[in-house]
């Protein structure tokens, strides 16, 4: 080849090594793990977060809306109504974070599924809670009258169901009678009408859709979980313990913000934070009805930024050891959550819980 060549061939050299440089930087910059230098994004292994959704506003769509969670995004993968189902998703990778009453984790737990709860997100206090009703003219007056009956649950093997069986076995039943009280699975928002129209006998009502119930008359509670337990965190947000081993800064942001948004509820006077949850719903476009939010009462939850308390899981585990479920000793509550990743474990571990619920009295 003739000398003069050679600097075109260099030259190709250059632009074929310039243009594999480009292709490998565009591609790493596509994958959810692999920030864009400059965004803000540096360190964090994961920047989109799939999860599944539900009626009104969840704190980690609050707390990106607040700006708390960026520069992580969530990403809406569907809807549901089943505690259970949603942190069985979790475990099996089609979800990276949910929630599920603290019953239901842990009996997922002890099945040897690899998940740590690691903080709470809803609860019972005197504003939120859920009861049991039936109708005005029921023949239904105490526990024994609820043995052959049917009662709508939104799933089985979580919040409901616990609480249900609590009360039957307070008062008295045995467990072969209480085996005779049938739960029937409804939609929440189809419970009332299940009720009105005599399909089944009680139905659960809580937050929004016992109030709008309440509103038309006709019902009343025969009792509620408050009455059986005071003010508890009822429920938590789980991650797999491989998400949380290979992405640990991006889980400790997930739950740092959703601590915030948490705080900032519980913080916050209700009707401002009413008018950001209708924000939030106008603006994500899901053809929703926003007039149910003004029902919102209360975060719900005790601990200050959603901080657990051994109490709050170890009340269940004592239960279903009682009901054969579990075995003493089986699942140890290190292992099954931690607070290591709020932001308020350790700046203020012993919060007045009765001042977290003094903005939504305002």
């Amino acid at each position: 080849m003739p000398r003069a060549a050679e600097p075109r061939v260099v030259e190709l050299a250059w632009r074929s090594l310039a243009a594999l440089l480009v292709a490998l930087v565009v591609a790493g910059c596509s994958k959810g793990s692999s920030p864009a230098a400059g965004d803000g994004a540096e360190g964090y292994e994961k920047l989109e977060l799939r999860y599944e959704g539900g009626v009104g506003v969840s704190f980690p769509e609050l707390a990106e809306d607040l700006g708390f969670l960026a520069p992580l995004k969530l990403n809406f993968v569907g809807s549901s109504i089943s505690g259970p189902h949603n942190i069985q998703s979790v475990v099996t990778g089609d979800t990276d974070f949910g929630g599920a009453f603290n019953g239901a984790v842990i009996k997922l737990f002890a099945a040897r599924a690899p998940i740590q709860a690691v903080i709470g997100y809803y609860g019972v206090d005197r504003e939120t809670w859920s009861g049991f009703y039936v109708l005005d003219d029921s023949p239904i007056k105490s526990p024994r009258d609820l043995i052959g009956k049917k009662i709508s649950v939104n799933t089985l093997g979580a919040h409901s169901e616990f609480i249900l069986k609590e009360y039957l076995l307070r008062n008295g039943l045995s467990r072969e009678e209480v085996s005779q009280v049938t739960l029937v699975v409804i939609p929440p928002i189809n419970s009332e009408l299940a009720l009105r129209q005599k399909q089944v006998d009680v139905a659960t009502l809580g937050g929004i859709l016992r109030d709008k119930a309440i509103e038309r008359g006709g019902v009343h509670p025969l009792f509620t979980d408050y009455d059986l337990f005071g003010a508890f965190t009822a429920g938590s947000y789980v991650l797999t313990k491989e998400f949380i081993r290979d992405n640990p800064r991006s889980a400790r942001k997930f739950v740092e913000a959703v601590a915030k948004a948490i705080d900032w509820a519980q913080r916050t006077p209700r009707q401002e934070v009413i008018a950001r949850f209708e924000k939030i719903v106008a603006q994500r476009g899901r053809n929703e009805d926003t007039s149910i939010l003004k029902y919102w009462r209360s975060t719900g939850v005790a601990g200050r930024g959603g901080l657990i308390s051994d109490s709050e899981f170890q009340v269940w585990i004592d239960w279903l050891v009682r009901d054969g479920e579990l075995k003493p000793g089986q699942v140890q509550l290190g292992e099954l959550y931690t607070n290591e990743f709020n932001p308020f474990w350790k700046a203020d571990p012993k919060a007045d819980r009765a001042v977290l619920q003094r903005g939504q009295q305002e």
